[in-house]
C-alpha cells in the first residue's frame, strides 16, 4: 500500500478556518485529518499541501516513520508553528487510515480504550450577549442546564487586546477593566454554583504583574485553572509566575511536540497541560506527550476549539490514557460542523461518546467543505 494523493480544503469555523485533509492510498483506502491553527491558515493549507506531496509512495501504515522523517527534514525551519500544524494533520490522517483498513477504531491503535465517554468542559458558550456580568450570567446558567459540569472564558477579552493596532496599554488592565473582568468571573459563579469547575482564560495577553494580581483577585471564587498566564516563550518566567499565584495553571495550547513540554514537565511548572492535536504533533504525539506528563502525576486536558476531527482525535486520544481529565468542547458552532462529516457527534449532557466504528468513525464530506470555503480571518469578536 503506497500514498497516492492527499486532498486539503479550508472550511470556514465559527472562528477561524478550519484546514481539513483526506489522505487516499493506491488501493482506494482512505483517512481524514485536521491542521487546524489560527492566525494564518492560508500558511497551514499550503504546508499542508507541500508535505502532502513529500509523502506520496510512502507507506501510509509506517506512522511513526513518516512523522519522524517529516520532522528531520523539515528542521531547518524550526520544530514548531506552520510544518508541525501541517504534521499533525498528516498524522491524523495516517492513524485514521491505518485504523479503517484494521477495522478498529483509532483509540485500539493507541493502546485500547481507558474510557469511551469523554468528559467536556466548554468553550464559546457566551457569544451570544454582550460583555457584562448579566449576559455571562445568563448564559452560564443555559450550558450548566445541559449537563456541562465545565465553563471556560476569557474575562479580559473585553480590553480588545487580541486584536487590532493599538499596542500602548502594553499588556495593562485600566482599574475599571480588572473590576469588569472580576464581576464577570464572579456573577459566574453566583450563577451556577460552587460546584461547576470555571477555567479563566488570559491568552498569555496580560503583563506579568498584572497576570499576577488578578489571579490573587480571583482565587476566592475558586478556578479548575489560570491558564496561559504567560506565554511559551520562556520556562524561567513561568517558574517565576507559579512561585508568586496559590491557584493551579495550565499551560500547552501553543507548545509544540514532546520538546516543547519537557521543560515545564521537568520544573512542575504546570497542574495541567492542554495540548492541541491540530498544533503539537497529532494523535501520535500527543499520546507520547501525555505519557510524558503521567510520569509527572500531570493531568492532560487537550485544546480543542478547532474542527470536528479535532475533537474526535483528541477524544480518541483521550480515551487511551490513564491522566486524562476533560476535553474541551466548542458550546456554540457555524451548524454545519455536524454535516461536513459524515456523522454526527453523540454529545449527551456534558459527555462525548464514542463508539467501536473503524478510524475516527467518519469521513469528510466534499460538497459540504465545498460550499463552505474558508474565508479571511480579519474577524471581530471573542477569541478562545
Amino acid at each position: 500500500m503506497k500514498i497516492e494523493k492527499v486532498d486539503v480544503w479550508l472550511v470556514e469555523g465559527i472562528k477561524y478556518n478550519w484546514t481539513l485533509l483526506r489522505i487516499t492510498a493506491d488501493n482506494g483506502l482512505t483517512g481524514v485529518g485536521e491542521a487546524t491553527n489560527w492566525p494564518g491558515s492560508p500558511l497551514v493549507y499550503h504546508a499542508a499541501r507541500h508535505l502532502g506531496d513529500r509523502i506520496i509512495g510512502l507507506d501510509p501504515k509506517r506512522i511513526d516513520f513518516i512523522w519522524s522523517k517529516l520532522y528531520r527534514d523539515l528542521n531547518w525551519l524550526g520544530p514548531t508553528g506552520v510544518m508541525m500544524c501541517a504534521m499533525s494533520g498528516i498524522d491524523m490522517a495516517l492513524l485514521d487510515l491505518k485504523a479503517k483498513s484494521l477495522g478498529i477504531p483509532c483509540y485500539e491503535l493507541l493502546g485500547g480504550a481507558y474510557r469511551t465517554e469523554i468528559l467536556l468542559y466548554a468553550n464559546y458558550w457566551f457569544i451570544k450577549g454582550g460583555h457584562n456580568p448579566e449576559d455571562y450570567a445568563r448564559q452560564a446558567k443555559e450550558v450548566v442546564a445541559q449537563g456541562f459540569t465545565g465553563l471556560k472564558f476569557d474575562p479580559f477579552a473585553h480590553t480588545n487586546y487580541l486584536f487590532g493596532d493599538d499596542l500602548s496599554t502594553n499588556l495593562t488592565l485600566t482599574p475599571a477593566q480588572e473590576d469588569l473582568a472580576y464581576d464577570i468571573v464572579r456573577a459566574v459563579r453566583e450563577a451556577v454554583g460552587p460546584d461547576i469547575l470555571l477555567a479563566i482564560e488570559t491568552h498569555a495577553m496580560l503583563s506579568m504583574p498584572t497576570a499576577i494580581r488578578m489571579a490573587e483577585r480571583l482565587a476566592p471564587l475558586k478556578m479548575m485553572w489560570y491558564e496561559e498566564p504567560v506565554g511559551p516563550e520562556s520556562a524561567n518566567t513561568l517558574k517565576y509566575i507559579r512561585q508568586q499565584i496559590k491557584v493551579p495553571i495550565c499551560v500547552g495550547e501553543r507548545h509544540y511536540s514532546r520538546w516543547g513540554y519537557r521543560p515545564i514537565l521537568e520544573q512542575q511548572l504546570v497542574d495541567y497541560i492542554m495540548p492541541d492535536v491540530t498544533r503539537c504533533g497529532g494523535p501520535s504525539e500527543l499520546k507520547r506527550i501525555a505519557t510524558m506528563a503521567e510520569t509527572y502525576n500531570v493531568m492532560v486536558a487537550p485544546h480543542n476549539p478547532n474542527g470536528p476531527l479535532s475533537t474526535l482525535a483528541s477524544a480518541h486520544v483521550c480515551a487511551s490514557i490513564p491522566n486524562f481529565f476533560r476535553q474541551e468542547f466548542m458550546f456554540n458552532d457555524v451548524p454545519w460542523r455536524d454535516t461536513v462529516i459524515s456523522r454526527p457527534f453523540n454529545v449527551q449532557k456534558g459527555v462525548l461518546h464514542l463508539d467501536d466504528a473503524p478510524g475516527l468513525g467518519v469521513d469528510l464530506v466534499d460538497e459540504v467543505m465545498e460550499a463552505h470555503p474558508g474565508i479571511t480571518e480579519q474577524k471581530a469578536g471573542f477569541y478562545v
